[in-house]
Order: structure tokens, then sequence, then C-alpha cells
């Protein structure tokens, strides 16, 4: 009981830290920003007029193309929001640093706790700041066309969390290695500006080539992003359904990452979920190992 109360503790501690720090925030939000830059000044206007060319001179209503952009949009964006916030919302390095975390250590509070607290804070932080993201979303989506149905909240909600927990778990495992500054920024930096490209949120995955295709579809991330994209797009999918034929439903959803193919085979819903879960519970895995060997060495020391 004592752990858990101590645990509680440290993870309000470790929260505050990160907001208080008004850098390290807007650092963990450059990715988002960028996104949304790119979308108003770019972005938009390409989606829509792909998908303008693809549906050619069948009529679909402005209402229709806008919460198709809108929701393709949000898409990328939680799915960026998942992984590179958690690399920058993670108060460990700060703690190694500044060597708070040996003056955490050398309390009576278990080692163990303290590293919990490190992921479940960042857990948190992510989760925060994606949730309001998620939430803004939607009030946008209220605004330019509203398709989505309650199913398809619930399943963007639970995706989200399944990111998040893959991100969270990422960042936990790279940053336990990482005790300067310099390394934190330029691990940040590095999945900041990658990461983004890699999971198709700044263009189409269908775009790339077919070795980069290949290539980002062996990051269990893309997978998350993917989903993302069905359950924004499900509503205004079926509409089109409605007066476009099943052939051009189909090439919009391979032309926009509703559809993904690893080596020329179009990867199922399930077998996403599969992927992404598969890849959580072996990361669980590898950082419990690397918070067990630290602790053991410590206490061989």
């Amino acid at each position: 009981m004592n752990d858990l109360r101590m645990l509680w503790v440290m993870v309000k501690r470790n929260i505050k830290l990160y907001f208080n720090d008004k850098g390290t925030f807007f650092m963990s939000l450059i990715t988002p920003l960028i996104l949304l830059a790119l979308f108003v000044t770019f972005l938009n206007n390409v989606y829509k007029s792909s998908l303008v060319n693809i549906i050619g001179n069948y009529g679909v209503s402005e209402k229709l193309i806008n919460a198709f952009s809108g929701g393709w949009l949000l898409s990328s964006l939680l799915g960026v929001c998942c992984v590179t916030i958690a690399f920058c919302s993670n108060v460990q390095v700060n703690d190694k640093i500044s060597g708070a975390k040996l003056d955490l250590e050398s309390t009576s509070v278990k080692k163990s706790v303290i590293s919990l607290s490190y992921f479940v804070a960042n857990f948190f932080t992510t989760f925060i700041i994606c949730f309001v993201a998620m939430i803004a979303g939607f009030i946008y989506l209220g605004i330019i066309g509203w398709y989505l149905s309650v199913v398809d909240i619930l399943l963007i909600f639970l995706n989200m969390i399944l990111c998040i927990l893959f991100g969270t778990l990422l960042a936990s495992i790279v940053e336990s290695f990482i005790s300067s500054q310099g390394a934190l920024s330029a691990v940040a930096t590095l999945v900041s500006s990658l990461y983004g490209f890699l999971c198709g949120a700044y263009m189409p995955i269908s775009q790339f080539g077919e070795s980069i295709r290949n290539f980002v579809m062996f990051i269990p991330g893309t997978y998350g992003v993917v989903l993302f994209r069905n359950y924004y797009m499900n509503g205004v999918l079926n509409e089109f359904s409605k007066s476009l034929p099943n052939e051009m439903i189909k090439g919009i959803k391979d032309s926009f990452d509703g559809n993904v193919y690893f080596f020329n085979n179009q990867v199922e819903i399930w077998q996403m979920y599969l992927i992404l879960g598969v890849s959580v519970l072996v990361l669980i895995g590898i950082y419990l190992g690397i918070v067990f060997l630290k602790n053991k060495r410590k206490r061989g020391n």
C-alpha cells in the first residue's frame, strides 16, 4: 500500500515538472504544429484535389470533401502525437542531468517505484495532450462536417490509448540509455522530424516508392495511424458509397491509406491490432528487463 502511495506521489511530481517546463512542453508540440501549418498552407488543397481527381464526374458535396480532408488530418495528428510527445514528455533524463534521480534513489522509495513513476507519468502527460487534441479535432469536424458514429469515436479513443502505450514504452526504453541534454535533444529532433514522414502523416504511404512502402510497414506505429485513418474516414466513405461504385471506394482507401499492403498483401484490421498488441507486449518485456538489470547492477555496486 505504501508503494502505491509513493508511486502516486512520484507520478504527480513528474507530471507537474513536465507542464511547468514551458520549453520542453513547446518542443513536444513541434511536430503537431508543423503538421497543422502544412495542412493550412498546402496539404488541405492537395488532399482535396487528389480526392476530386479520383471521384471525377460523380457529384459529391463540398461538405463531404471537407470532412474527408479534415479526418485525414486528424488521423495524422493523433498518430504522430501518440509517439512524438511521448519522447518529449519523459522527465527522467532531466532528473539524471540535474542529479534529482540520484537524490530520489537515496531515499526510502524503491528504485522500481521511481522507474515505474516515470513511465506512468509519461503515459498520462501524453494522454492528456492527445485527448485535448482529439476533442479539439471532434469540434473541428463538427464545424466542417460530422460523419462519425459512436462506434467510430470509441474505436478512435481505444486506438489512441494503444498507440500512446506503444509510444510511451518505446520512449522509456530509448531514454533509459540517455543521460545528457544534447543526446535527448538529438533523439527528440530525430523522432519529431522522421516519424511524421515514415508513418505517412505528411503524405500517404501509397505515394512512396515500393521499397520505402515495404520498409515503413515494418514499423508497428504505422498500423496505429492506419487504424485512425479507417475510423476517421469510415462515416464519410459510407456516405460516398451511396453515390460512388465500390471500385472507386476501394481506390480512395488505397490512395489515402485506408488500405495498406505489405509486399502486395493487404493487411487486415485484425492483423494491425495483432501487430500493435504483440509489439506492446515485446516492449513491456524489454522495458521491465532494463529496469531489473539496472536495479540489480546498482545493488551490486
